[in-house]
């Protein structure tokens, strides 16, 4: 398989510094992505081999059967390669067979990488596959039920059928389609944004998130409705309003995870481990929405970038205040803190001037709020000593960025709720936390 080679220019550093990017830097950056990916998977092959484990050689024929897909089919190959839960699942089990101490990552699921291009690409072909509780994982398509007492690997056989393909395994013949279930399939989701722009909603796959605690099961018809509605809501919200943004979401994030919500309020992420995928609780309407889209994709961005360019030193153990957080917070999870607000305040500064009432007044207020408090940690980032060269002049220009959202007017009231806001955060950080200081 083409490996390739991937670096981002020194223009995108300065514009995403700025809190911007683009389609154009995303691209760069998702290019970076896709080329790990790539050497993860051919990772996984080499050490399984190298370490002996028992699903090497079904992990070799199955990397052979991608190449030479890969040569009848690029793009469906690159599409299941880019897909978020492949390059968690790869980089797990690379780091699994590198260490020695982990076996329940098997290195045998490349094959399911194999199966997926030869039904995207129309292309009979059989592979052996792990089953894992009763079901064989096909990233980015569905989950393939089996009936009971199918062991722990099966034989699969993909052959293609009109729009969609066929699948054997264990006795049992699934047509497989994107449309929706069927006896003995499990579809992924899929939520129709806009006209050329389409999310899945995985709630299926084992390595769709990093921490399996917190991941929802499968969503009901009713719930799934839901977030249809107000995702293309935050997208209307986001092309009339934030263009950029707008552009980075739809060229960067492919997969929505439902994850548990807190006990007050909502909860989102992103992970090193999937790019591509925001992890969020239901959503409420679609504003709010737009604005989780605007801070997971700052998150998206600097994960990326630092993966090429570090800009942090090692972790000294220091640990910091963060208005944010209720736990105190290294260096490195300060920046990225910060530059997710600095994304935060931005949607409220362009956003506030198109809400109406209470709604216009909130919005004012979380622009207050989180402009000042990105602010200030972009001030103990440069004082903390944390940052390498290149970090002390990617925050400076965060500063100029925030300094430029300062000057957007906002009334005393507003300004008034926010410090009040702040101050309570404080408060209750400094109970929860007496042995750090609040610097």
């Amino acid at each position: 398989m083409r490996l390739g080679s991937q670096g981002v220019s020194g223009t995108t550093v300065l514009t995403l510094a700025a809190g911007e990017g683009g389609a154009e830097a995303v691209a760069e950056l998702s290019a970076v992505q896709r080329v790990k990916n790539r050497l993860l998977v051919r990772g996984v092959a080499t050490e399984a081999r190298s370490a002996g484990h028992p699903g090497a050689a079904l992990a070799a024929r199955a990397y052979d059967l991608l190449a030479d897909l890969e040569g009848e089919a690029g793009e469906e190959v690159e599409r299941v390669l880019r897909y978020p839960a492949v390059g968690a699942w790869a980089w797990r089990t690379y780091r699994s067979l590198r260490s020695g101490n982990g076996t329940h990552d098997d290195p045998a699921q490349l094959g399911a990488l194999a199966a997926v291009a030869a039904v995207r690409a129309r292309t009979a072909c059989r592979v052996r596959l792990p089953v894992r509780d009763g079901a064989i994982m096909l990233p980015s398509l569905g989950r393939l039920v089996l009936p009971g007492g199918a062991g722990d690997a099966a034989d699969v056989t993909v052959r293609p059928d009109g729009d969609g393909a066929e699948l054997d395994a264990c006795g049992l013949t699934v047509r497989v389609h994107p449309s929706g279930d069927r006896p003995g399939w499990q579809a992924l989701h899929r939520l129709r944004v806009t006209m050329g722009f389409d999310l899945v909603v995985d709630d299926l796959d084992p390595y769709r998130w990093s921490a399996e605690d917190v991941v929802e099961p499968r969503l009901e018809r009713e719930r799934l409705r839901a977030w249809e509605t107000h995702t293309r809501e935050a997208w209307r919200v986001l092309a009339a309003h934030h263009g950029t943004v707008a552009e980075e979401v739809s060229s960067a994030v492919s997969v929505l995870t439902p994850v548990k919500a807190p006990e007050r309020g909502q909860n989102s992420a992103s992970s090193r481990e999937t790019f591509g995928t925001i992890a969020m609780s239901d959503p409420w309407h679609g504003v709010g929405l737009a604005a989780t889209f605007a801070h997971e994709i700052q998150h998206a961005k600097l994960t990326a970038l630092t993966e090429v360019i570090p800009l942090t030193l090692p972790d000294d153990g220091r640990r910091y205040y963060a208005p944010w957080r209720d736990d105190p917070r290294p260096v490195y999870g300060l920046l990225q803190g910060s530059y997710a607000y600095l994304g935060v305040a931005e949607f409220w500064r362009r956003q506030h001037r198109f809400e109406r009432d209470e709604e216009a007044f909130r919005a004012r207020v979380e622009l207050a709020r989180w402009r000042r408090a990105a602010y200030a940690v972009t001030g103990t980032l440069l004082a903390s000593g944390g940052l390498n060269e290149r970090g002390e002049e990617f925050v400076a220009r965060m500063r100029k960025t925030l300094e430029e959202c300062a000057a957007e007017p906002v009334d005393a009231a507003a300004e008034s709720q926010a410090l009040r806001e702040a101050e309570h955060h404080l408060d209750a950080w400094k109970r929860r936390n007496p042995r750090f200081r609040a610097d």
